[in-house]
């Protein structure tokens, strides 16, 4: 299998979460790791924030097979509850189902309303465009559901025998590359002059501060996060330390963020180059870390 979207998985793009393979009311990726939820039944390929959704990010075929359905028509809306009756039956959204040999089965979800380039009965090869990524049907953020089926039994492509082994990857899987494992990370970080809202760091449309904003704020918008993880974020400027906080995580969530910030106190901040820095660690681990630059004139 090739990885269905167009998109680097190390950087704007970001493996949400996993197929779930607790047998309980509980959830566990193929790593023992809580990067899925409760009955998932597929791989969530994530787009960093929603503006990508209109520059537009190719959904693949992951193998060649049969176009044996379609659908498309619905908005690109975030899922909320009150939305519920209303795409009842229609949970995937604007989507593509391919049937391959021997009983395989591939469905792509949550599809850009209006960007599927496939019908029902074509042949596709694995990599062709089947779509773009969107929001539809029941979606939170934006992203490709991929899942995988054989005689209609779910299986993971990271782990497609379903024996488990806490911490080790599985060496047979169903990629042809296999794609990064990121056991929660930040997905972007930056600089406000309040702190955002969080609609506003997922749209990213967060203004950027000038020299003469009431505030110098640093943000990180995390995914995967477990309780007891820390975020140490730090904006340092011409003078020296502007701010700099270590905030330890109280609760495991999928998409959260964290900000600080100091107000200012003088007619304006001091003119150069600001650095920040946000580090997320896991116990003794450093999950991952990443940096900015600020210019103020």
């Amino acid at each position: 299998m090739a990885t269905p979207i167009d998109c680097d998985l190390t950087g704007p793009c970001y493996i949400q979460q996993y197929v779930d393979h607790d047998p309980g009311p509980d959830a566990s990726d193929f790593q023992c790791s809580g990067l899925s939820y409760d009955g998932h039944k597929g791989t969530d390929f994530a787009l960093r924030t929603y503006d990508m959704i209109e520059q537009g990010v190719d959904v693949l075929a992951s193998a060649a097979g049969t176009v044996r359905g379609v659908r498309d028509g619905m908005a690109d809306i975030r899922y909320s509850s009150d939305r519920a009756e209303q795409i009842a039956g229609k949970e995937c959204g604007n989507g593509v189902v391919l049937q391959h040999a021997d009983g395989w089965e591939t469905q792509y979800c949550h599809l850009r309303r209006g960007s599927i380039t496939v019908e029902q009965g074509q042949q596709v090869q694995a990599g062709d465009i089947l779509g773009q990524v969107g929001m539809s049907g029941r979606a939170a953020f934006p992203h490709v559901h991929l899942s995988v089926r054989k005689d209609g039994a779910v299986v993971d492509p990271f782990d497609p025998d379903g024996a488990i082994t806490c911490g080790a990857q599985d060496p047979d899987t169903l990629w042809t590359d296999l794609p990064p494992y990121r056991a929660g990370g930040i997905v972007a970080i930056g600089t406000a002059p309040a702190i955002p809202d969080f609609t506003a760091i997922r749209a990213n449309t967060v203004p950027l501060p000038n020299e003469t904003s009431d505030a110098l704020v640093i943000y990180a918008f995390l995914f995967g996060t477990r309780a007891g993880d820390v975020i140490h974020m730090a904006l340092n400027g011409p003078n020296g330390t502007v701010i700099e906080q270590k905030i330890e995580l109280d609760r495991t969530q999928a998409q959260s963020f964290r900000a600080i910030g100091k107000k200012r106190r003088t007619d304006r901040w001091p003119a150069g180059e600001y650095s920040g820095t946000a580090t997320l660690t896991r116990g003794s681990d450093v999950i991952e870390a990443q940096n900015l630059t600020l210019t103020l004139p």
